[in-house]
C-alpha cells in the first residue's frame, strides 16, 4: 500500500522486539507476522531493526542494570540504548496460555526499569515515540495479550496510535501456525488489514511527534512535581 505521507525527511527509525521462545535459529512464526509490517515501513523510508529477545542474556529484574544487584551478565542495557534510539517500538509475541511470552514479560519489566528517568524536557524518558504489538498463536488471547502490552507502553510513557496492534490466532489447539506450509494465514484478509493500520499508524503518530519536537511539556513534566503538587487549578482554593 502506499500513499501521500512521506517520511524520509524525518529519518524515522522503528525498533522490532520479537518475545518469541525460539532463538534465531528457529524460524518464528511471530516474525513473520512482523515481517510485514516491517516491510511496509522499509517501503516508506522508515530504518528498522530486530531482535529476537531469546537470543540475548536478559536477567530478570527491574533495574536498569541487573549487574549491579547480583547478575553475571546482562544484555538489556545494550537493547536499552536501542530502544531509546528509535521513534517507533513493535512488541511482539507468541500466545502461551492465553498470555504473552515469559519473554516478553520480562521486557516489559525491564522498559519498565527505566520509566522513572526523564528526558531533556523533564518529562519520564519514553515520552516522543509511538508502541504498537504484534500477537500470534493457536489459541485465544490476541485481544488480551494486546492490551497488556499497550497498557504497559502507554503507562511508560508511549503514545499509542488507533489500531496499534496486529494478530493472527488459528483454530484452538494442536495445529498449523502463522506462516507454515508458506501460506498458512497470509491471506487472511482481517490480519493483513489491521497489520497494515498498525504500521502506517504507528508512522505517522511517529511523524507528528517528531515533527512537533517530542510529546507537549505543559502539566507532565516530572521536575515541576519535585516540590510536591504544584498546578493551576482554576477554583484558586485549591492552588
Amino acid at each position: 500500500m502506499t500513499g501521500e505521507a512521506h517520511f524520509a525527511d524525518l529519518k524515522l527509525s522503528a525498533l522490532f522486539l520479537n518475545g518469541s521462545l525460539k532463538r534465531s535459529a528457529e524460524q518464528s512464526h511471530t516474525q513473520l507476522l512482523m515481517d510485514n509490517a516491517i516491510a511496509i515501513m522499509e517501503q516508506n523510508s522508515v530504518s528498522t531493526e530486530t531482535l529476537r529477545l531469546a537470543d540475548f542474556d536478559i536477567a530478570p529484574g527491574v533495574q536498569p542494570d541487573m549487574t549491579e544487584h547480583g547478575f553475571e551478565r546482562d544484555d538489556w542495557p545494550e537493547i536499552q540504548k536501542k530502544v531509546l534510539a528509535a521513534d517507533i517500538l513493535v512488541v511482539g509475541t507468541p500466545i502461551w496460555l492465553g498470555e504473552k511470552s515469559s519473554i516478553c514479560t520480562r521486557a516489559i519489566e525491564r522498559l519498565y526499569s527505566y520509566s522513572g528517568q526523564t528526558n531533556e524536557k523533564g518529562q519520564y524518558l519514553y515520552y516522543g515515540r509511538a508502541g504498537g504489538c504484534v500477537i500470534t498463536g493457536n489459541e485465544d488471547g490476541i485481544k488480551h495479550c494486546a492490551m497488556n502490552i499497550l497498557y504497559s507502553l502507554q503507562h511508560l510513557g508511549y503514545t499509542i496510535p488507533p489500531q496499534a496492534d496486529a494478530g493472527w490466532i488459528g483454530e484452538a489447539g494442536p495445529g498449523p501456525s502463522y506462516g507454515d506450509e508458506g501460506k498458512v494465514g497470509l491471506d487472511n484478509e482481517f490480519t493483513c488489514r489491521n497489520t497494515t493500520f498498525m504500521a502506517w499508524n504507528l508512522m505517522h503518530m511517529a511523524a507528528m511527534l517528531k515533527r512537533d519536537g517530542g510529546f507537549p511539556t505543559p502539566g507532565n513534566q516530572r521536575t515541576a512535581w519535585d516540590d510536591g503538587c504544584r498546578f493551576d487549578h482554576p477554583n484558586p482554593e485549591y492552588r
